[in-house]
């Protein structure tokens, strides 16, 4: 989730007090109904497309996308309360646009807490908007509070979604069912993967322990920071800014020892490096931008760059502009050239930050359009099959439990 906010307004307070409503209600059916419809009403403002689709693309293009196994490693689409395998009109993300974009594994990843009027350059823990979501939503009661049990809720409704799929959406935990995947994919099935990730440390209520339960969740990736700083290192858009403490270099051993993947993404500067110094395994930016085409503090620089691909890691490209530096396919695929000419495509992935209360120029059924724009930007159909999703394959299958 890479959202951003602004001051509070006379908008914004009539919404906080219209949830606040919906909050009194509790679990009644008739503050449940409400509440959905505000959070669809929520994420038609926040979740954007330049263009719906269905999108067109040349037939050199078309004929590279499908012949593509596709990664994205991040998106928020959990955290709004549709029923992913049904097709929506809102949104980024649905089983139904997964296929028509040919994506073969998606990271589904749950931010558990977040500001108030988020926003790239100062936010303090303050507010908590993801307990309004809950109460609105009607999570369970224990969700009001434990950050935990957030992130073990989230799990629990993909496992369900998984389970009505049809066999459609299959969950990833383990080198062998990234295998199985890739198999059943590579013999005409029809079929996405899903791999859980956290945004930010704080969803372990502040017990290193809890590592281990969302390890059995299902959590392969976590991120130490988001928008915010925490008890185990600094944000980019925090207060303190500062690196990661000693609590967090607990956590990134543990996370190591565990298979679960490190991600840097939101992470400041101080504790990206401190991160990057004491790693084993390779760490990841799930979804970030690049300095070079779009120089802001969200985004890594060169050098950043160059040190996470010296762990074995990869770095997402985002598509939100923020990120890519423009609101088209175009920018999206000028940053992932920068970043293969720095690093290689082997370090490249995609990013997304889809449903992460962002805009972006088309929605997951429009990965067509990106691929289009590879070839437009001159890269070749090896490294185009590289970022769009080779090279994270064969991340996930170095660093993935085997069973």
């Amino acid at each position: 989730m890479s959202g951003l906010g602004g001051r509070p307004s006379r908008r914004s307070v009539v919404a906080g007090t219209i949830l606040g409503v919906v909050a009194a209600i509790g679990a009644a059916p008739l503050g449940r109904t409400v509440g959905m419809a505000l959070s669809a009403r929520t994420e038609r403002r926040l979740n954007g497309v330049a263009a719906r689709g269905p999108y067109a693309i040349s037939p050199a293009a078309r004929d590279l996308h499908e012949r593509l196994a596709i990664v994205d490693l991040h998106a928020d689409s959990l955290l709004w309360g549709r029923d992913l395998l049904q097709r929506s009109d809102r949104g980024h993300i649905d089983l139904p646009r997964l296929l028509d974009g040919n994506v073969a594994v998606e990271v589904f990843a749950v931010p558990t807490k977040v500001p108030r009027h988020l926003n790239i350059e100062r936010n303090d823990d303050r507010t908590d908007d993801i307990r309004l979501v809950a109460l609105v939503q009607g999570w369970p009661r224990a969700t009001w509070r434990s950050l935990l049990a957030r992130a073990e809720y989230q799990a629990g409704r993909l496992e369900t979604m998984a389970a009505g799929s049809g066999g459609r959406l299959v969950p990833v935990r383990h080198r062998a069912d990234l295998d199985a995947l890739l198999a059943r994919r590579a013999a005409g099935e029809r079929i996405v993967g899903a791999l859980l990730a956290i945004e930010g440390a704080h969803a372990l209520d502040g017990d290193a322990a809890n590592v281990d339960r969302l390890a059995a969740a299902g959590y392969r990736m976590v991120g130490l920071a988001h928008f915010f700083d925490n008890a185990f290192g600094g944000s980019a858009h925090g207060t303190a800014k500062g690196g990661l403490t000693a609590a967090g270099r607990d956590i990134v051993e543990r996370l190591e020892q565990r298979s679960i993947l490190v991600d840097v993404a939101h992470a400041s500067a101080e504790t990206i490096d401190d991160i990057l110094a004491i790693a084993t395994r390779p760490v990841v930016a799930s979804h970030t931008g690049v300095r070079g085409t779009a120089d802001n503090a969200r985004n890594l620089s060169d050098d950043q760059l160059r040190a996470i691909a010296a762990t074995g890691g990869i770095v997402g490209i985002g598509f939100w502009p923020t990120a890519s530096g423009g609101d088209d396919a175009l920018s999206i695929a000028r940053a992932i050239v920068h970043a293969v000419a720095v690093i290689g495509a082997e370090h490249v992935g995609l990013g997304s930050d889809f449903d992460g209360a962002v805009p972006t120029p088309f929605d997951v059924s429009g990965l067509g359009l990106l691929t289009q724009a590879l070839l437009t930007e001159g890269l070749d159909e090896a490294t185009i099959a590289a970022v769009m999703g080779g090279s994270a394959i064969e991340l996930l299958r170095r660093c993935l439990p085997a069973s």
